[in-house]
């Protein structure tokens, strides 16, 4: 892989071919509720992780949206695996907002590093100190933590909503990862207690980006011109368009062939069930890539997307996993009963995509309302 150039078409290639991998690994992956070693070593060995790694420590000269399609891909065949590439990925970008001696310290030996988060202010304080900080707390659902060497946590301080990056050497990751969907991620809790952080590791979540340009000072890179919250929550979304498509994918397979009468490709209900299934999946698929092309050309033009069409941006991420929600419940509804064996994998893209669009901001009461009242003339009351 090392002589090849990797170039977009390269790297699509390399995620095609770890999909059938995948596959067979899915089954233990939940098992061991955790991403296999081989599957991380497989997944750096790709390079398709430098996607999201700024290109000043060794990333690749690509668009940030190939990283989206890489996730969608992977999820087709396990979305455990799609769901903590796309976070490992989406972090490493999100390390280039973080002052530059931070992000030395996280990539200035190799830029084949992972890093977990949980960016919500969980249990937590942090108290501030003649030469920095002091963070004690603890976390839930930190995705791909045991393969990681560093974790992000939010937590609040009197200026508002602050993330904080912290070595593998100064937290505890505790095992509470017994769930129905998603098991292979091992979103488990992280634990702090009392640890020193210099200022350097701490970035405003709600500053970066906008006010606060350093990202784009250092980089240089169209990805850093835009607030951080605005790209944010793509990376979950790939994989629900992963999980969508692994699931047309699967049936469409187990029922080709089946035609003759009584057969059940004859069944004009299953038939318009996977044409409705398939069309939710396209259109959520093109409003996604027609946002991302939207975004970055404000971000070369040197323009920041406005209240509306943050709004908008963060309505659409919802938008998208509730037609990727419709388009796996239609095709699990006439999975018959052998769909819900556990050595069909009808069953584990049902299981995951339930798991997936739990997170508040993927349900339309709550990512979707702040656009609702924008565009009445309101101003937000919530995040976007």
């Amino acid at each position: 892989m090392a002589d090849q150039v990797l170039v977009p078409e390269e790297l699509l290639r390399r995620a095609s071919q770890l999909v059938p991998l995948l596959k067979e690994r899915a089954a233990r992956t939940e098992e061991l509720r955790r991403i296999p070693d081989d599957t991380v070593q497989d997944l750096l060995s790709s390079k398709l992780h430098l996607i999201g790694v700024p290109q000043l420590f060794g990333g690749l000269d690509v668009n940030y949206g190939l990283m989206l399609e890489v996730g969608a891909l992977l999820g087709t065949g396990c979305a455990s695996t799609s769901w903590c590439y796309s976070i490992w990925s989406a972090h490493s970008w999100l390390v280039g907002y973080w002052p530059l001696e931070a992000q030395e310290e996280v990539f200035g030996n190799s830029p084949d590093i992972l890093t977990s988060s949980s960016l919500n202010a969980g249990k937590s304080a942090m108290e501030k100190t003649t030469s920095g900080f002091r963070l004690s707390g603890r976390w839930e659902f930190s995705s791909g933590c045991d393969a990681a060497q560093w974790v992000m946590v939010g937590t609040d301080v009197p200026e508002g909503r602050v993330w904080v990056l912290v070595p593998r050497s100064d937290y505890e990751i505790v095992d509470t990862w017994f769930v129905s969907g998603l098991k292979g991620t091992g979103s488990k809790d992280i634990v702090i207690k009392d640890v020193f952080v210099p200022q350097h590791r701490i970035l405003d979540r709600d500053r970066g980006g906008d006010e606060e340009r350093n990202g784009w000072e250092i980089h240089q890179q169209d990805r850093y011109r835009l607030p951080l919250l605005v790209l944010l929550g793509w990376d979950l979304v790939a994989p629900m368009i992963g999980i969508a498509q692994g699931m047309i994918e699967e049936f469409t397979a187990g029922l080709t062939g089946t035609s003759g009468p009584g057969r059940t490709a004859d069944s004009d209900a299953v038939q318009l069930r996977l044409s409705q299934a398939s069309g939710e999946l396209d259109a959520a698929r093109a409003l996604m890539r027609s946002d991302l092309r939207e975004t970055f050309e404000k971000a070369q033009k040197g323009e920041t997307p406005t209240t509306l069409e943050r709004s908008r941006f963060r309505r659409d991420k919802a938008f998208i996993a509730q037609l990727c929600l419709s388009s796996v419940n239609r095709l699990f509804e006439f999975s018959g009963g052998h769909g819900i064996f556990d050595s069909e994998s009808l069953q584990r893209y049902h299981r995951d995509i339930q798991a997936a669009v739990r997170r508040d901001g993927f349900i339309m009461e709550i990512g979707g309302l702040q656009y609702g009242r924008v565009a009445l003339g309101l101003d937000p009351d919530g995040r976007i």
